[in-house]
């Protein structure tokens, strides 16, 4: 069981580093903004794997906390390029 854990860590983390080379590449700001939250649900997935094959299962806790905050942190920059800043909402008009 561990060897198949141990493979698939390293299929996440040959995952991780073609979500990086989109996200240097391009072509578009938003193909790049995918690319990070792809990189960080990899992330999650590889402390999800890392948990079970250290047999640690309160590291899935970090792992869920970090999928909260990747989440939040690509709403507040796909926000803050659409609207230029982070303070007003979707409904306001800009003055």
């Amino acid at each position: 069981m561990a060897a198949l854990a141990t493979a698939g860590i390293v299929a996440v983390l040959v995952t991780m580093v073609l979500a990086l080379v989109r996200a240097l590449l391009g072509p578009s700001l938003y193909d790049r903004i995918l690319a990070v939250n792809m990189f960080g649900t990899k992330t999650v997935l590889l402390i999800a794997l890392l948990a079970f094959l250290l047999g640690r299962s309160f590291i899935l806790d970090i792992a869920l906390a970090y999928a909260l905050i990747n989440f939040i942190g690509t709403v507040a920059v796909l926000k803050f390029f659409e609207y230029g800043d982070l303070g007003r909402g979707s409904g306001e008009e800009g003055s």
